[in-house]
């Protein structure tokens, strides 16, 4: 491997230290490069960086910074079918699987080759109104829907494969996949799944009820979240975001459908630690 493609979150690495560390080495292997400095606006404000930039022969997308930088590089890069490994500068980072001290031992690693690439699941959502299609996209770790400028409890109806599974009242509801059940999912109370599993975890937020269980559904199910009328048929507001970032509001009568994506995200990995190993050093360091 001698082509790579590096997205740097300079808030992440500042005075870009790390990423003239990485610079240096790649020289010195004669290796190709580009590199793209964003910062926490990249992940917030939806100026997302074109795929059109990063060249055809990349063999490798390089990312410096915490989670939330990788979750917008592979919403944005997803397409070009490019490995991607994320080095983490962040705090606890889940998806990351570089730490700064191993930066050397990687970078050899990935020169000669020496790597596996896992596939992670994405799921797609559409939004659905006046039986039309709004709107549309993929997300990594999660699709949110959540309460909108009120302080109103929510009401919605969950339907799997066409069934109404249950009616909630609640503050939102949480749709994850495997890679993203350790991320919201995982605050709100929902199951820590292996990444490499294929399926949806359905978590609702702060439901008004005793049974405030997760739900797992099959990668296979087609759910789908119906916005219903509020206090006193009053109309509701919501606001559905794919992977915290991408946000559209949603009103009563709205639904949004939510499938496995027909897209993976490839991950490089480089050491052989399990996921559970990993598992127990990160919530040992929370």
């Amino acid at each position: 491997m001698k082509h790579f493609f590096i997205i740097v979150n300079e808030q992440k690495d500042i005075g870009l230290h790390v990423t003239n560390k990485i610079k240096k080495i790649l020289d010195d292997q004669h290796c190709i490069y580009q590199i793209k400095v964003t910062n926490d606006s990249y992940q917030t404000t939806g100026n997302y960086m074109e795929g059109s930039v990063i060249p055809d022969d990349t063999e490798c997308i390089l990312v410096l910074g915490g989670d939330g930088t990788l979750l917008q590089a592979a919403r944005d890069t997803f397409h070009k079918e490019i490995p991607m490994l994320g080095v983490n500068l962040g705090r606890i980072g889940y998806l990351a699987d570089i730490e700064k001290s191993g930066i050397d031992a990687a970078l050899e690693a990935l020169i000669e080759d020496r790597f596996q690439i896992e596939s992670r699941m994405m799921i797609h959502g559409k939004i659905i109104r006046n039986q039309e299609v709004i709107e549309s996209s993929n997300a990594l770790n999660d699709i949110v829907i959540a309460r909108f400028s009120s302080l109103r409890i929510l009401n919605y109806n969950i339907y799997v494969n066409g069934m109404l599974l249950k009616s909630y009242t609640a503050d939102g509801i949480i749709i994850s996949t495997p890679t993203g059940s350790t991320a919201y999912n995982m605050s709100a109370g929902g199951p820590i799944v292996d990444p490499k599993a294929s399926l949806m975890v359905l978590t609702p937020i702060c439901p008004h009820t005793f049974i405030t269980r997760s739900i797992v559904l099959s990668a296979d199910d087609v759910i789908e979240v119906k916005i219903g009328p509020g206090r006193e048929g009053q109309d509701q507001e919501v606001e559905a975001s794919y992977d915290g970032r991408h946000k559209i509001i949603l009103k009563t009568g709205d639904s949004m459908q939510i499938t496995k994506s027909k897209e993976t995200l490839r991950i490089i990995k480089l050491n052989q630690v399990s996921f559970l190993e990993t598992l127990h050093e990160k919530m040992s360091e929370s």
